[in-house]
């Protein structure tokens, strides 16, 4: 069913919107070199985070690196990640025509709610898969108390 409407002149007069046309304004503009540059910055390391009762278990994507190029520090509950991807050699008779994948640097820190046992973490790399296991540190001032 079509519902009927009165036209009223000074409707697009009410609804008056400066900015209605901005986007029009820039969409002749050529900004594909500009958004290219942007899609190839440094990527996130995507992270999870799991715990039990005495570690944590993070893992992390680092595609593309390689181990020896990966690097991890641990300060109280402060964990860093700083991962480098080195570009791959280039055939002689071979020229670049396009290219997408990353090189260079790129680094995470977080934090946990706990402190981190940085001498009795573990690191392993397999696949492009970072996996930290981060044992949580005893506070000695932690105390459970029984409720009467």
């Amino acid at each position: 069913m079509t519902m009927l409407t009165r036209w009223n002149p000074f409707r697009s007069v009410a609804r008056f919107d400066p900015t209605s046309d901005f986007e029009d304004l820039f969409r002749g503009l050529s900004l594909r070199p500009l958004l290219r540059e942007l899609e190839n910055s440094a990527p996130d390391l995507r992270i999870d985070v799991q715990e039990d009762e005495k570690n944590y278990c993070v893992k992390i994507d680092v595609p593309g690196a390689k181990k020896d190029d990966i690097q991890v520090s641990i300060d109280g509950n402060q964990v860093r990640v700083e991962a480098e991807v080195k570009s791959e050699k280039a055939h002689e008779d071979r020229k670049q025509v396009h290219t997408e994948r990353y090189v260079g640097k790129t680094c995470r820190a977080f934090g946990l709610p706990q402190e981190v046992d940085a001498d009795k973490s573990e690191a392993q790399y397999d696949d492009g898969v970072l996996t930290l296991t981060l044992p949580k540190k005893n506070n000695g001032n932690a105390k459970r108390i029984a409720i009467n």
